[in-house]
C-alpha cells in the first residue's frame, strides 16, 4: 500500500487531558480506532499542569503574566523534565501497551519543529511595558519531510512541545495550540483534532442535548462574537480555523474519554464532539 495515501489526523493532547485515568485510556482507545481504520497519526502534547506541579514540587513558583508562561533558564529545565521526562513517556507507553507503535520524541529531534527566541512584546492586560518571555519561542518552520518518513515506517510520532533554534541546538518552550496547526498546515492534515475535556461546543454547557455537531468556519467565528465559544477555547478555534484555508479539511474538537470520539468525527457521523469544516 501506498503509505501516503492514507488519511492523517493531527491530535493536540492537553497535559489536562492526560490527568484522569478515563481520559488517559480514551486518547489511547481512540487513537487505536482510527490506526484500525487505517489511518496515519500524528500526536501533539503539553504538559502544563505537569509542570506546574514539578515546580511546586521544586519550591518554584510559576511565572505568568497575562496568563502567559515567562520561561527563564531554570523554568525550562522543569519544562523539559515535565513535558518530556514524565508526559511524553507516559502517553508513549500508554500507546505502546495498546499495540500502537508510538514513536515518543520532542521538537528538538531531528529539528522536527524549528523556531526562533520570541522577541519582547506588549501583552493585552500586563501594561504598556514590552514583556521579555524567556526562553519561549515562536515556530518557523516543521521538518515535514521527517514526520512523513516516520509515518512511512508505521510509527505513530508523538511530539512533546519544544522548539529548537535553527542554526544552533538551542530549545525554547512553545505553545502546543499554535504548534499543532502549523504541523497540520505543514503535513496537509486531512483532520486535526483538539482534545478538551468538554469535548464538544455547547450551546449551554449544562445541557448535553445542546451540542454544536458541525459548523461551517464563518458560524464558528460567529459562535465566538456570540459568546458560546468562550475563555481559553477562543484561541485555539481561531488558530485551528486558520488552516481551513490551507488545505486541512476538517478541525474537530473531542473528548478523549468518549469511546469511538476520533473516529466518529473523522467518518462525520456527527454523533459526538464538533466538527468544523471549511464550508462552502
Amino acid at each position: 500500500m501506498d503509505m501516503s495515501k492514507k488519511p492523517l489526523a493531527v491530535v493536540k493532547v492537553g497535559g489536562d487531558v492526560l490527568l484522569g485515568e478515563a481520559e488517559r485510556q480514551g486518547i489511547s482507545n481512540n487513537i487505536y480506532d482510527l490506526i484500525e481504520a487505517d489511518w496515519q497519526v500524528i500526536v501533539l502534547h503539553g504538559g502544563g499542569p505537569q509542570t506546574n506541579r514539578l515546580q511546586q514540587q521544586l519550591g518554584m513558583t510559576p511565572n505568568k503574566v497575562a496568563g502567559r508562561r515567562i520561561t527563564s533558564e531554570s523554568d525550562l529545565i522543569v519544562v523539559e523534565q515535565a513535558i518530556c521526562g514524565e508526559v511524553n513517556v507516559a502517553l508513549t507507553q500508554l500507546l505502546q501497551d495498546k499495540a500502537i507503535n508510538a514513536f515518543g520524541c520532542n521538537g528538538a529531534s531531528g529539528k522536527i519543529i524549528i523556531a526562533e527566541k520570541r522577541p519582547p512584546r506588549v501583552v493585552s492586560g500586563a501594561g504598556a511595558d514590552a514583556i521579555d518571555f524567556g526562553e519561549v519561542g515562536d515556530v518557523t518552520a516543521i521538518n515535514s519531510k521527517l514526520l512523513q518518513g516516520l509515518l512511512d515506517l508505521e510509527l505513530v510520532p508523538v511530539i512533546a512541545t519544544l522548539g529548537v533554534e535553527k542554526n544552533s541546538g538551542r530549545v525554547f518552550n512553545i505553545n502546543a495550540d499554535t504548534t499543532v496547526v502549523q504541523i497540520a498546515r505543514a503535513m496537509q492534515a486531512d483532520l486535526l483534532l483538539l482534545t478538551t475535556a468538554v469535548g464538544a461546543i455547547y450551546k449551554d454547557l449544562s445541557s448535553p442535548e445542546t451540542r454544536i455537531a458541525k459548523v461551517n468556519a464563518t458560524e464558528a467565528r460567529q459562535l465566538i462574537v456570540d459568546g458560546i465559544i468562550q475563555g481559553g477555547m477562543i484561541p485555539k478555534v481561531e488558530e485551528a480555523l486558520s488552516v481551513l484555508k490551507d488545505g486541512v479539511k476538517k478541525i474537530a474538537i473531542v473528548g478523549p474519554q468518549q469511546s469511538g470520539a476520533f473516529i466518529s468525527v473523522a467518518r462525520d457521523e456527527g454523533t459526538l464532539g464538533t466538527l468544523i469544516d471549511a464550508g462552502s
